[in-house]
């Protein structure tokens, strides 16, 4: 069985991915940009090969304890936590930068590879290009 398929958003220049932190780098990458509020546990810097961690982005404290991960909550998980991204404009433009220089990578650490709050940034980032805040 071959790896995952990681779910790919093309954006101006360049391609955003998404993929799971503890699966290996790899030069197809481009810019890796941790997208969690926490370090994952047992990762090192090294292993990890981001450019950026980026813990602002992710969902507030609240929001990520209230998910716990559990699918019946993924639905109202999606609206709260596209809310919180309307609030962060900045970090957003910060994200769209690094995806203009090439391949960016928003890499996570959740278990579930369909439901996480990076495969909902990707979306939402897809969703508001050219938007005037992007």
């Amino acid at each position: 069985m071959g790896p995952p398929a990681y779910p790919r958003v093309r954006q101006g220049q360049g391609m955003i991915r998404v993929k799971r932190v503890y699966n290996p780098p790899s030069p197809d990458d481009g810019a890796r940009v941790l997208v969690d509020r926490l370090w994952p546990r047992g990762m090192t810097k090294e292993r990890a090969a981001v450019q950026l961690w980026l813990k602002e982005i992710a969902p507030s404290p609240e929001l990520r304890e209230w998910f716990g991960h559990d699918p019946a909550r993924w639905e109202e998980f999606r609206r709260r936590y596209r809310a919180e991204l309307t609030g962060k404009e900045d970090l957003i433009r910060a994200l769209r930068e690094k995806e203009r220089e090439g391949t960016l990578t928003l890499v996570y650490a959740a278990r579930d590879e369909a439901r996480n709050s990076a495969v909902l940034l990707a979306e939402f980032l897809g969703e508001t290009r050219g938007s005037p805040d992007a």
